[in-house]
């Protein structure tokens, strides 16, 4: 009986065979000779992300060259430390491809030092924060001391120095303006380990007021003054964030997670390129930069020391298996044809908002800058939990997200969140932008809120028209099919010979 590789070898003729599809088959036959099931949820996996148009902003497609870089025996290696001063021995090999991915990262990003051990964006900011922290409080505590070696102070030196760590002052954007919840939000670990304050975007206009936010710095006067978001569909004026961080004497450090990928593109240049101003850059590898999941730190030199320090501050062993993916990604990032990608995410961004707000939706800020936008759907009669579920229901997928001062909450929300970076990887563009602003208002209209057992609307139900429904999903898939994800990958036959 032959292996899905050997029917895939025989029945494809030479010149057709497909080098990524060949490689796929073989990877996922190993997989299913132990985990069957395993190997049908890949398959499946794929089927669902082919058959649905991807608006989340956080979520994109990396390459099939970032995805084989992963899968690698680098991952049975430990690698605590950094290149050239590890903690374990045989790291000579994970030396090179962690420094490749360092400098290339720093090229990308014009930076002056990159770490790129972080495993997520969570981590990489727990990462950012205490090497700020070691470098601004410990250090300089432990010259007063006369002492480098922190098992060296007394009991008494070492509680005073951990209440100093513990009581320093964050200011960061409110979660419902659109900050991170690792930016200070009090259900996180971030509000937990700093005496936390948030700034917000202006009532009237949703936008960024730097003077307010100059002035709240100068009373709170706080060690580390955060920029950067997770839900604002604005660009944002870091040379501004850098006076104010300089007249408050503040640390200024940027979680650009989000909007990464416009910055290596040479999208957000000058003042709206935080690499040229923050003194720390924190981001995840996986959204708009288009790598693999996981996340970069860059920084000044002065503070290098402190964050290569992320074992054993705060984090474990590396990935160096992601690692070398990140790498092959901030290698295809440093190309022209990425940088036309990220241009056409903006323009996309922005046809899709104009076309929104054409069809009456009510947008945050009333458009945007980047790659996302924030659409207001109680004008529909909708909280964001239902609007969220009829467009799945319909084959869109997005995310319900807060809008400022948010009445609903961060579970049912007012709003819903849009983003241009994975159906741009398809190739899509000003026209499909139109046709997608059609589906949402099509779904949005056709919905309405479900009723409760009491016979009051319910906030998470709802009543989607089947007619609005057929309409909606045969307009999706008539979409996806002209751009296919990962068209190398034949997907009849993963499913023929992987799924049950």
């Amino acid at each position: 009986m032959s292996t899905p590789l050997q029917e895939y070898l025989e029945q494809t003729s030479p010149e057709k065979l497909n080098p990524a599809m060949t490689a796929y088959v073989a990877n996922l036959q190993q997989t299913a000779a132990v985990a069957p099931d395993v190997a049908e949820a890949i398959v499946r996996e794929l089927g669902t992300q082919r058959a649905h148009l991807k608006l989340v902003a956080s979520e994109n497609y990396c390459s099939l060259n970032v995805q084989s870089a992963m899968g690698n025996l680098l991952t049975d290696k430990y690698a605590e430390g950094y290149p050239e001063h590890r903690y374990y021995g045989g790291c000579e090999n994970v030396d090179t491809v962690e420094t490749i991915a360092c400098e290339e990262a720093k090229a990308l990003f014009g930076a002056e030092h990159a770490y790129v051990q972080p495993h997520s964006g969570a981590d990489a900011n727990l990462v950012a924060y205490w090497a700020i922290l070691n470098n601004k409080i410990e250090i300089p505590e432990c010259e007063k001391l006369g002492e480098t070696n922190l098992s060296h102070l007394t009991d008494q030196q070492w509680a005073d120095l951990r209440q100093k760590l513990g009581n320093q002052k964050l200011m960061g954007l409110d979660y419902y303006s659109g900050g991170h919840l690792t930016h200070g939000y009090r259900q996180n670990l971030s509000a937990r380990m700093f005496d936390s304050y948030s700034y917000t975007v202006d009532k009237e206009t949703g936008l960024l007021d730097y003077d307010a936010i100059e002035k709240q710095a100068m009373e709170v006067k706080p060690l580390i003054l955060l920029a950067g978001y997770s839900a604002y569909p604005r660009a944002i004026n870091f040379k501004r964030f850098r006076e104010i961080a300089d007249k408050c004497g503040a640390v200024l450090m940027v979680d650009m997670a989000h909007f990464a990928g416009l910055v290596a593109g040479k999208v957000f240049t000058g003042e709206y390129n935080p690499v040229e101003y923050a003194d720390v850059v924190t981001t995840t590898t996986h959204k708009t930069l288009r790598g693999p999941r996981g996340a970069l730190i860059l920084c000044k030199k002065e503070f290098a020391d402190s964050v290569n320090k992320g074992c054993p501050l705060a984090l474990g062993g590396p990935l160096p298996h992601v690692m070398a993916a990140k790498a092959v990604a901030f290698k295809e990032a440093r190309t022209q044809a990425y940088r036309d990608y990220a241009k056409r995410v903006q323009e996309n961004a922005k046809v899709l908002a104009e076309e929104c707000i054409k069809l009456g939706m009510k947008l945050q800020t009333k458009g945007t800058d980047n790659h996302l936008m924030l659409i207001d759907v109680t004008t529909y009669g909708l909280t964001g939990r239902q609007a969220e579920n009829a467009m799945f229901e319909c084959g869109v997928t997005l995310n319900r997200n807060t809008l400022p001062f948010d009445p609903q909450g961060p579970w049912w929300t007012s709003g819903i969140r849009v983003g241009t970076p994975a159906v741009t990887t398809l190739g899509m563009g000003k026209e499909e932008m139109k046709e997608i602003a059609l589906i949402i208002d099509m779904v949005l209209k056709g919905t309405k809120p479900g009723v409760a057992k009491d016979g009051k609307p319910a906030k998470g139900k709802i009543v989607l028209d089947p007619e609005v429904k057929k309409n909606a999903t045969e307009k999706v898939k008539n979409l996806l099919s002209k751009y296919v994800l990962y068209p190398e990958l034949d997907l009849d036959f993963l499913e023929k010979h992987f799924c049950k």
